[in-house]
């Protein structure tokens, strides 16, 4: 069995560094060994990877890029959080925000992008029910801000 930080290696992905927060909320709120990620936006060296809604079939692979990167910034999250991510349990629920057009319905196949790799790094523990929300716009104009919840080990 491979662990998280080796499943990272695997795919040659380096959690970034988690940004600054913008205001007075906190990144992730834990209560009683249960981590509430804030939202997150695919930031790439302090800058958004792509902005603006998404608005056709073509903007998928965009949106899909967005939402891994976010997903990423949520395994440092977590990472940061619980120590490491070997004491992540579980991630019930992850929640992804799609800026897009209202003639847009693919938010699902652009939330794919943030469940796969989830599952990717965490294994069975990545596994979660997901939502998939289109919205008209997100912070800073981001097109997707994917959140988490997640469990830490006991013991």
């Amino acid at each position: 069995m491979t662990s998280p930080t080796e499943r990272l290696r695997a795919l040659g992905l380096d959690l970034p560094a988690p940004d600054a927060v913008l205001d007075w909320h906190l990144p992730v709120a834990d209560d009683d060994g249960l981590l509430w990620v804030s939202g997150q936006v695919p930031f790439v060296d302090g800058r958004l990877l792509h902005t603006g809604p998404l608005t056709s079939e073509a903007d998928v692979a965009v949106g899909y890029d967005c939402a891994r990167r976010a997903a990423a910034h949520v395994l440092a999250r977590l990472a940061r959080a619980a120590g490491s991510l070997e004491q992540i349990a579980a991630v019930p629920k992850l929640t992804v925000f799609v800026a897009s057009a209202p003639q847009f319905t693919l938010q699902p196949e652009v939330a794919h992008g943030a469940s796969e790799l989830i599952h990717e790094v965490l294994g069975d523990a990545g596994r979660h029910a997901r939502s998939a929300v289109g919205v008209a716009a997100l912070p800073l104009g981001a097109p997707v801000e994917v959140e988490a919840v997640a469990r830490v080990r006991r013991g």
